[in-house]
């Protein structure tokens, strides 16, 4: 595996304090991919592609870059090339819609501008981790990056999308991220060490073998080392979330924090269910914790050895319907086979500033910037929306969705939280969607040989 070809992105977390998307339309193609190779090529002032074998260099900013299936056409990739590309890609995120929950308040003719449009061509990721200077460091790269973008007349500024790390690394509703990564067979390990078992390079990587059937594009310079990212705009209702927790407990007589645990499956600590199914983790501020909490697995495996009896198939510990069940599946048995067969690469910040349950009619809109990244869009990001976050057949526990992320709706939503020696469950309902799309982009993610390709059309 050649890393210094491949995006940084792809195979490694950045841990950023910021990150800023520009939007971008194509004005002139030849001066577009001169933009893109310059990336590569450019001088010391220019921020350049960051790649993977860059991974344990320091850098103040890292940039990277998704071209839509409009933007590889308005680049004047030839017909030919196009027509390789697999039907999700060139469809896009608005004909997705329907298929993966992006319906009522998360439908594309609610999204921000431009992402419901045809315009979206290019995606720059810029990726900023001094956390001295992190405004001045931002603005400064923009401006270089406008310069080559903006006054060559290469490509039109559609919008910009800005996110910033929170204090304690947590997400809006209070949980902290990022732990879950798979280790990708060839390539850097995680920042988090991973307990199961290498993805092989051709879930994540084009050109590699890989156990689904969907096409690799050609030619294969163009495809080759390249990867598919879903981009969302998640916007986050804080105010709904902690409302529905209190009127659950209320109901229930349940603890909010436990109800809020049992949902997501890890308390806001990060600490799994699990592994602490009663309480949360009394050693939770031990900067050792995230390596343990990514450290278990709900059935007793080779590498997962709590008990000799140890099973938690039945969810009685970790509800089978929770987030971080239903988005990493590990050794569960769950539809699409094992739940290692559709892992993703997920990437993100939050946006907007935190959440003040003192003030929560604020007008602040809040949520989350996110990669969703894999080599196939179809068996990756859209099998994990429709049929483990929106379809409660994905592990036989009826017709319920994912709590955080699914399409739900106060009249037919619910949430089974199972008790150990009972049959019956508790069954939270009433609640709303608490996740909803602002905006969206399928993005191909080519390799440096694939953006040298570009360049050189004529």
């Amino acid at each position: 595996m050649q890393l210094s070809d491949i995006q940084a992105m792809i195979m490694h977390t950045y841990r950023p304090c910021a990150l800023r998307v520009f939007v971008l339309k194509v004005q002139n193609a030849r001066t577009a991919r001169q933009f893109l190779e310059g990336l590569i090529t450019g001088d010391a002032g220019t921020p350049h592609l960051a790649t993977a074998d860059q991974w344990e260099q320091q850098h103040a900013c890292r940039v990277n870059v998704g071209i839509t299936y409009n933007g590889l056409a308005a680049l004047g990739v030839p017909d030919s090339a196009l027509c390789t590309f697999p039907d999700e890609f060139v469809g896009g995120c608005v004909a997705a819609a329907p298929r993966i929950g992006d319906t009522g308040d998360s439908a594309p003719e609610k999204w921000q501008k431009p992402f419901a449009g045809p315009d979206v061509d290019v995606l720059v990721f810029l990726f900023v981790t001094d956390k001295v200077d992190t405004e001045k460091t931002i603005e400064a790269a923009s401006a270089r990056l406008r310069q080559q973008f903006g006054d060559t007349g290469a490509c039109q500024e559609l919008a910009i999308c800005d996110a910033r790390s929170l204090p304690g690394d947590v997400a809006h509703f209070g949980y902290r991220d990022g732990f879950a990564q798979p280790t990708i067979e060839g390539g850097p390990p995680p920042l988090i060490p991973d307990i199961l078992p290498q993805a092989s390079a051709g879930e994540f990587l084009l050109g590699y073998e890989n156990l689904t059937t969907d096409p690799v594009p050609a030619p294969p310079e163009l495809s080759r080392n390249g990867s598919y990212a879903a981009f969302r705009i998640l916007e986050q209702d804080c105010q709904a979330f902690e409302a529905f927790l209190a009127e659950q407990a209320r109901q229930t007589a349940l603890a909010p924090e436990l109800i809020a645990a049992k949902l997501c499956g890890r308390w806001r600590s990060g600490a799994p269910l699990t592994l602490f199914p009663d309480a949360d983790d009394p050693e939770r501020d031990d900067p050792g914790s995230f390596a343990r909490y990514n450290s278990f697995d709900y059935v007793r495996t080779d590498t997962f050895k709590p008990s000799d009896d140890y099973d938690d198939s039945r969810g009685n510990l970790c509800p089978i319907g929770s987030h971080i069940r239903r988005m990493n599946p590990r050794h569960s048995r769950v539809a699409g086979n094992s739940g290692l067969s559709h892992r993703i690469v997920r990437r993100g910040l939050p946006y907007g500033s935190p959440y003040d349950a003192a003030n929560p009619n604020d007008g602040i809109e809040r949520g989350l910037l996110g990669l969703f990244i894999g080599a196939s869009l179809k068996n990756q990001f859209e099998f994990l929306m429709k049929h483990w976050a929106n379809d409660g057949g994905f592990a036989g526990i009826g017709q319920t969705r994912d709590p955080i992320v699914g399409d739900n709706s106060p009249e037919d939503s619910k949430f089974l939280i199972p008790v150990e020696g009972s049959k019956k469950p508790v069954v939270l309902r009433g609640f709303p969607r608490l996740v909803r799309t602002r905006g969206a982009a399928y993005c191909f993610v080519p390799s440096v040989t694939a953006i040298k390709y570009l360049a050189a059309l004529p």
